[in-house]
């Protein structure tokens, strides 16, 4: 049975005539300070918002790693023979941590939700990992930091489900050159759909939550005013349309990190690389400092395949030190700005381009993902994620330079 850790002081804890435990089958329920419903007995609200009073307890116990340095895994990779192999790869190298897909790039839950879990109702679990517990357990015995990777906005299962949460493109729901579908970060419903997804991962002894695609679509722009959709409580916003479309993705992240406060768990948001690179990537409303201002981890994703003509690199592709590196600084002179900056821990490329064409691209293997990782140590950068979407990592890396 899941507890509640008390962690306050002695003082604080007189306030309180009785003890408080919070269990998932709890009628009596109180709203949090933010307005949202925990299951935690009824306390003084104001002592729980003005102390560290509590802690939920998973029943697992991680240690922070000396810097994370983690690997991609899919719900599939986690679930299956994969995982015993990605196992060993941590018991053998200096990587030590996964970030585990629990909501997929398609909007489904990699795991079938118990029948007393309030996503049961949601009915998008896949029964991927078949014990997610069971692997978590697997996970604490090795020391493997568990990371849950959440997928936000790009959920074509949820669309389908609820197109006024949406895009309409005439009677259709609005899908882009790959076939994917978005839901719309201006609505209050779509966050707290994820938010309960990871509330439910906390719940399980996850140690930080990643959003992953925390933003509009690509292109947003250029068909904002096309598709119908409604803008929710952004209605009545007197913003332009850019700083409408940052309001969104940032109050998103910002909620989210509130409401998963009381399960003291980490939040990190994965991030376009070159959104740190201007004020702020106008179409899909990442702002890099105000995302950056409201969570413990920034994941800007880097590599070096995904740039143009940047930094004064023809072929960044060709250059993995260069382009990490130039990339570092741009950034470290970024969170230099911020009073209380997340650490930085960037996805970094484990994966060959050939889409570049002949002449634009390298073979990645060891050489090239070494280069990765010094360019971060030579900026400063110990932590970072390596991406390879088939989870099939090089071997032979100096993970820990």
């Amino acid at each position: 049975m899941n507890i509640i850790k008390w962690i306050s002081a002695a003082t604080i804890a007189t306030i309180l005539t009785v003890p408080v435990i919070a269990h998932a089958e709890d009628d009596a329920k109180v709203e949090d300070f933010a307005g949202r419903t925990y299951g935690f007995q009824a306390i003084d609200e104001n002592s729980v918002a003005a102390s560290a009073l509590y802690k939920y307890d998973s029943g697992l116990t991680f240690d922070y790693p000396d810097a994370v340095r983690g690997v991609y895994v899919t719900g599939h990779s986690a679930g299956g023979a994969r995982f015993a192999k990605l196992v060993d790869l941590m018991d053998t190298t200096d990587l030590n941590a996964m970030v585990i897909d629990i909501k997929d790039d398609y909007g489904n839950i990699t795991y079938k939700p118990a029948d007393d879990s309030p996503l049961k109702a949601m009915d998008i679990g896949k029964n991927y990992i078949k014990d997610p517990i069971a692997m978590l357990k697997t996970l604490e015995e090795k020391k493997i930091y568990p990371i849950a990777r959440i997928v936000v906005f790009k959920d074509s299962v949820l669309a389908e489900k609820r197109p006024e949460l949406s895009y309409m493109d005439g009677n259709s729901i609005w899908k882009n050159g790959r076939g994917e579908s978005f839901v719309n970060p201006f609505m209050k419903e779509v966050w707290d759909h994820n938010v309960d997804i990871a509330i439910e991962a906390a719940k399980m002894g996850f140690q930080e939550i990643q959003f992953d695609y925390v933003r509009f679509p690509e292109g947003f722009e250029n068909r904002s005013d096309t598709l119908e959709y409604t803008f929710g409580k952004y209605g009545e916003s007197e913003l332009d349309p850019v700083q409408r479309r940052v309001e969104a993705v940032t109050d998103f992240v910002a909620y989210a990190s509130e409401q998963l406060k009381p399960y003291g768990v980490d939040v990190s948001v994965d991030i376009f690389g070159y959104a740190a690179t201007l004020p702020e990537a106008p179409g899909i409303g990442q702002n890099f400092t105000r995302i950056a201002d409201n969570v413990d981890v920034i994941s800007s994703m880097i590599y070096p395949s995904h740039w143009t003509s940047y930094f004064g690199i023809a072929k960044p592709d060709l250059e993995p030190y260069k382009l990490v590196s130039e990339y570092a600084k741009v950034e470290n002179a970024k969170l230099a700005e911020l009073e209380n900056a997340p650490e930085s821990r960037p996805w970094i490329q484990d994966f060959s381009a050939p889409w570049l064409g002949s002449g634009n691209y390298l073979r990645y293997g060891k050489k090239e993902v070494n280069a990765q990782i010094k360019g971060l140590k030579d900026n400063g950068i110990d932590e970072y994620l390596l991406w390879n979407a088939g989870n099939s990592y090089t071997s032979g890396v100096t993970y820990k330079p």
